[in-house]
């Protein structure tokens, strides 16, 4: 049973992140091409957005595109590739409107060249927004991120010390505090290769609500759990 004597059990966190999972089972139950459960997913990831600026969280990471992702057809990860660039170029006046930051996570130099110029314009144009920052991982996987951290680390100095603090202070995003809450949407337990090394204490959500279904009142829900869990990092309860 949760302890709800902890104070910090009952606050808010700080940074959530969400594994988008269930795009194409949602669209293979209702007969329908995969592609329309991703446009749905991109719906919904605007709704959970707004809901968690509305509720106050600080970041909201969200898991996009793998680098294992490419292993899908190229129809299939051409009308991804597509959906990110309409939704960074037709949502920015929502991000503008609610004063929120975007931010990347992943390896920029694997997307094709003309989605890597709309994300890194969205971010340099939304960078000095104060409200909530969205951190899109994409093009993103844990090990990837953390061989990159360790090749910069090496690069930069080949004498300093290989240490958890100098490793981290080269991954994508060192300034943005670890993951409190991770959601899993569709039923699935399983980290997916997603912030292997910032996820490492955080406490997990999984629902069994396929990801284009997911509204506020079902993140509502998430943070709701949340609060009732009592966070050791390995300490005693």
């Amino acid at each position: 049973m949760p302890s709800l004597s902890n104070p910090e059990s009952r606050a808010l966190p700080v940074h959530v992140g969400i594994i988008m999972d269930g795009n194409g089972r949602w669209a293979e139950k209702r007969r329908l091409i995969r592609s329309q459960g991703h446009l749905e997913g991109l719906k919904a990831a605007k709704r959970i957005v707004k809901a968690a600026s509305d509720a106050g969280i600080r970041f909201l990471t969200l898991y996009v595109f793998s680098t294992e992702n490419w292993k899908r057809t190229a129809e299939e990860t051409g009308f991804i590739m597509g959906l990110v660039k309409q939704y960074l170029r037709g949502e920015l006046d929502f991000y503008r409107e609610n004063r929120i930051r975007i931010r990347h996570a992943g390896d920029l130099r694997g997307l094709p060249n003309d989605i890597a110029a709309e994300l890194a314009a969205a971010c340099e144009e939304t960078a000095p927004f104060p409200g909530m920052q969205v951190v899109l991982a994409l093009n993103y996987g844990g090990r990837d991120e953390i061989v990159r951290a360790v090749k910069k680390l090496v690069a930069e100095n080949g004498e300093t010390p290989i240490t958890e603090q100098n490793i981290r202070s080269f991954l994508d995003n060192p300034d943005i505090p670890d993951p409190d809450l991770v959601i899993r949407s569709a039923g699935e337990y399983r980290t997916s290769n997603f912030l292997l090394w910032e996820g490492a204490y955080s406490e997990y959500y999984v629902s069994d609500v396929l990801w284009p279904d997911w509204t506020k009142e079902e993140f509502d829900r998430a943070l709701a759990a949340y609060r009732g869990r009592c966070r050791k990092f390995g300490g005693a309860a």
